[in-house]
């Protein structure tokens, strides 16, 4: 009995992934357990193991797929010997059905505005016999906006026109009669968003939209911090499973976990009905990736010590560039830390990672003048900045954890007791 392989569910709050690869080919014999194709996800690409055993009748979804609804049909597995079921259907796009492959708008004839509620013309689907290959929300776009899809070019595969492609139609009018930039030398490229890209630029604008954002900053020195972890790193010798070589923002996650201590209505979420106050730590360090960000979660700082960080810390990160994250490695946390400090940033604010209600924005540090006692002296400096939702946080609750957080780092003796 044919048996359908389904998208699968790699995580709890997935709803949509791409296809990128498949490992098996139609006819191949696959065993349960069995490797047969990468998933990839906003965050990571993960592999996908056959339930059942079988022969690969049939691949319903092409490589480089992307908006493919969690459980929706892949492919279909047959036994030996049996015949492929006829009607079997690929698998549908996710309900939003995000963007599609793009490629350079194609400009469009301007079709006369039609009147505000006045019944447009089924869009057509076939030109002189020849089937218009077209996405049903771009028909459906097309239809609403009058559009005539023979004059649309498509950017999907194998020139399916998809819902880019009619937007870029619709805009055509609005461009030609504002008129358009000289053209730049050299010309543009248009890159495809990755579903990281997506997700990234999703959740951030619903942050900012929904999240009320305000920001407390303050100058840390950093002196004390650096020579201790000078003292630690020059005690690790060799390559061993013992050794260790600890980063300022290891010791900075620590420092944070400590503060979330010492102030805990910080590690906090906000929902409609109560406010969750959290007894761990859990903190997401962001990292930078090619195409976008990731926050994998150094879990319980608070009960770590400097070497477990830095361990620990190391492992995630090059997961997260290699694409090999487990869901369980960057989904959650309770507290985030963003630092720029490589890039020689003098400040920034960051945008909040829903449900948490911080994150930290971390600048370089910097040599400069301070006055202590009414005496100068030259000191590293970095400025910090705390972005908190104020639905969660008070002002006053924000300025006391970064009081604590500041403390800790230029006493960081704390560190290591």
């Amino acid at each position: 009995m044919a048996t359908e392989i389904l998208m699968p569910a790699l995580s709890p709050t997935m709803t949509e992934g791409k296809l990128a690869r498949w490992l098996k080919k139609e006819g191949d014999t696959i065993a349960s357990g069995d490797v047969v194709a990468e998933i990839e996800t906003d965050k990571a690409t993960m592999e996908v193991e056959a339930v059942d055993e079988g022969i690969l009748g049939r691949i319903l979804v092409p490589e480089g797929s992307e908006g493919i609804a969690v459980n929706a049909p892949i492919a279909v597995l047959v036994a030996q010997g049996e015949a492929v079921p006829d009607k079997v259907e690929a698998a549908p796009k996710a309900a939003h059905t995000p963007a599609e492959t793009v490629s350079a708008p194609v400009a469009a004839p301007i079709p006369s505005a039609p009147a505000a509620h006045a019944p447009s013309q089924p869009a057509p689907t076939a030109v002189g016999g020849k089937r218009i290959a077209v996405s049903p929300l771009a028909r459906r776009i097309a239809r609403d906006k009058g559009l005539d899809l023979s004059t649309i070019k498509g950017s999907g595969p194998n020139g399916r026109i998809v819902k880019h492609d009619v937007e870029t139609a619709v805009l055509a009018p609005v461009q030609a009669t504002q008129g358009s930039p000289a053209p730049v030398p050299g010309g543009s490229r248009t890159i495809p968003h990755t579903t990281m890209r997506k997700v990234i630029a999703r959740r951030l604008s619903e942050s900012k939209a929904t999240v009320p954002h305000f920001y407390v900053s303050a100058d840390v020195e950093l002196d004390a911090l650096l020579a201790l972890r000078s003292q630690m790193n020059a005690l690790s010798t060799g390559d061993g499973p013992d050794a260790f070589k600890l980063s300022v923002n290891d010791m900075l996650v620590k420092a944070a976990a400590v503060a979330l201590k010492k102030v805990p209505e910080v590690n906090a979420t906000y929902t409609d009905e109560a406010m969750i106050l959290h007894d761990d730590a859990d903190i997401s360090i962001a990292v930078s990736l090619d195409d976008g960000l990731i926050t994998p979660i150094i879990r319980q700082a608070d009960r770590k010590s400097l070497k477990e960080i830095s361990q620990e810390a190391k492992g995630l990160i090059a997961r997260a560039r290699a694409g090999k994250l487990k869901p369980e490695e960057f989904q959650g946390g309770t507290f985030s830390l963003s630092n720029m400090g490589m890039y020689d940033v003098k400040d920034f604010n960051a945008i909040i990672n829903p449900p948490q209600a911080a994150i930290l924005a971390i600048a370089a540090g910097k040599k400069q003048a301070v006055v202590v006692n009414d005496a100068l002296k030259i000191a590293t400096v970095m400025t910090v900045t705390l972005s908190v939702d104020h639905r969660a946080v008070d002002g006053a609750t924000a300025a006391r954890w970064l009081s604590a957080f500041q403390a800790t780092v230029q006493s960081p003796l704390s560190l290591v007791l």
